[in-house]
């Protein structure tokens, strides 16, 4: 399980367990449950590469978002893996 602590964003943390590339589970700690819930649900079952493509870039406020946050945490796991 990785543990991402978000920045900028109403969400706190981001869990999320993988299976070598695809993203088994995501849970966001804090932020608008059903638009969470919403972004959890649509990335789960993914390759971790085209959950990144698909959220980076992504604002709300502050120049990020809670999809957005999503991205980077991928991309810090991705960069783990190698």
């Amino acid at each position: 399980m990785y543990t991402y602590r978000t920045k900028g964003t109403c969400s706190s943390q981001i869990l999320i367990e993988m299976n070598g590339e695809t993203i088994e589970k995501v849970q966001f700690v804090g932020g608008c449950t059903g638009n969470t819930q919403g972004v959890a649900s649509l990335a789960e079952g993914r390759k971790i590469d085209d959950v990144i493509a698909l959220l980076k870039g992504i604002q709300c406020r502050g120049g990020t978002s809670c999809p957005d946050q999503l991205a980077c945490a991928l991309q810090e796991i991705r960069a783990q893996m190698a």
